[in-house]
């Protein structure tokens, strides 16, 4: 797994820099690094123990697909007292709460949304377009996704400030060391739950045609949702809904003003649109990992596991295999049987992948029919968080 650049002196693994703002910035080059080098890759934690990091497009897609070996459950701290419904129960429990989730997301019942998406996209574009010039980030990226999520939930959109302020202190918080980065996520995510039982109870007095009221009055195996289960489920939601589909926006409009022969083709023809999506979805992976543990000792390419061992599934590199993929660096608006695993892959698949997916091609759509030129201002210096890719100095301007 280590390279020598002197007798006795190790080189630093590909795997040492996943965290780190150089792969956020160009993850293909330690993508590629690490499945030459190290596709499975197992090292001492900053955390303690062990963490174990998959690489290939094909033992990333096995382990999601085995929680029984790479578990969810109690893998994601972010500051909340109760866990993450669906996303930290593993099956078969896990079943019954995507029952009650799962028609709330399927195509058909996204599809009724669009016109009121196409409103809320064109609005926002409305805000700065006779300016010339925006902060794609700020202006568009960032409450975009987050006004329709509140929309859809039910939630009043006054709220947007505190909630946009709750993600950042959830995912990016500002903190000299790991331990005051876990105050802020407890405080927030203390913060977050107390929102949401005094919305829910709201909703069980007054209830609406919304998400979070049919949650409230749904049912899990014939019986309603503990105080723990709801609160557990909205917090998850208000992380996918605020955080992912942003990243996503941010990557791909960085891509589409550096690459203006590409941006010019969805212009062209935008019927090419929704085939970007899942190619920009693959090429660009904003969620460039997920999460796991280890649950049973097990060997995976040749390297021993052992339980309690932390996981790592790294997506973003399994999107970029050449095993996989033909001509996988590149980004072919006509890839056919593009099986990317930007949404996760198994029993845990992204339960809002047809939200995401009507939310980017309806924003791509308008955005391009409005601002058909566009390209980053001269001094514009574009970096991405790491593990989600979130972009900052993401300015624009256009004609």
């Amino acid at each position: 797994m280590y390279s020598q650049d002197a007798p006795g002196e190790a080189a630093a693994s590909p795997a040492d820099l996943v965290f780190t703002q150089e792969c956020a910035d160009d993850p293909h080059a330690v993508y590629r690094a690490m499945q030459a080098e190290c596709p499975v890759a197992r090292q001492p934690s900053v955390f303690g123990g062990n963490t174990v990091l998959l690489s290939r497009y094909e033992d990333v897609l096995w382990a999601l697909k085995h929680p029984e070996v790479f578990t969810s459950e109690g893998v994601v701290d972010v500051g909340g007292e109760h866990p993450m419904i669906p996303l930290s129960v593993d099956p078969p429990e896990h079943a019954k709460y995507r029952r009650l989730l799962d028609p709330e997301f399927a195509p058909k019942k996204m599809a009724l949304l669009e016109d009121e998406m196409r409103s809320y996209v064109n609005d926002t574009i409305d805000a700065f377009i006779d300016r010339g010039e925006c902060d794609f980030h700020e202006e568009f990226a960032s409450p975009l996704p987050s006004t329709f999520f509140l929309a859809l939930t039910g939630l009043p959109h006054a709220d947007l400030p505190q909630f946009l302020e709750w993600r950042d202190q959830t995912i990016r918080p500002q903190a000299a060391t790991d331990a005051e980065a876990m105050a802020i996520r407890k405080a927030a995510g203390d913060a977050i739950e107390h929102y949401f039982e005094a919305a829910l109870e709201e909703k069980r007095r007054n209830p609406d045609d919304r998400l979070f009221s049919r949650m409230v009055h749904g049912e899990v195996d014939g019986r309603p949702m503990t105080r723990a289960e709801l609160l557990g489920a909205c917090h998850l939601l208000l992380l996918g809904g605020l955080d992912t589909v942003t990243a996503t926006l941010d990557c791909m409009i960085v891509y589409l003003a550096r690459h203006p022969d590409r941006r010019d083709a969805l212009v062209a023809d935008p019927g090419l649109i929704p085939a970007a999506v899942e190619e920009l979805l693959r090429h660009q992976t904003p969620v460039m990992m997920v999460p796991r543990a280890v649950k049973q000792d097990f060997e995976l390419g040749g390297v021993q596991m052992t339980a309690g061992d932390s996981a790592v599934m790294m997506i973003g590199a399994a999107n970029v295999d050449d095993d996989e993929f033909d001509d996988a660096a590149a980004v072919h608006f006509d890839r056919e049987a593009n099986r990317h695993l930007a949404f996760g892959g198994g029993p845990h698949r992204c339960l809002g992948s047809h939200l995401a997916r009507l939310e980017l091609r309806v924003s791509l759509e308008e955005f391009h029919r409005r601002i058909p030129r566009y390209e980053l201002v001269d001094d514009a210096s574009v970096h991405f968080s790491p593990g989600i890719r979130q972009a900052d100095d993401l300015r624009l301007r256009f004609s």
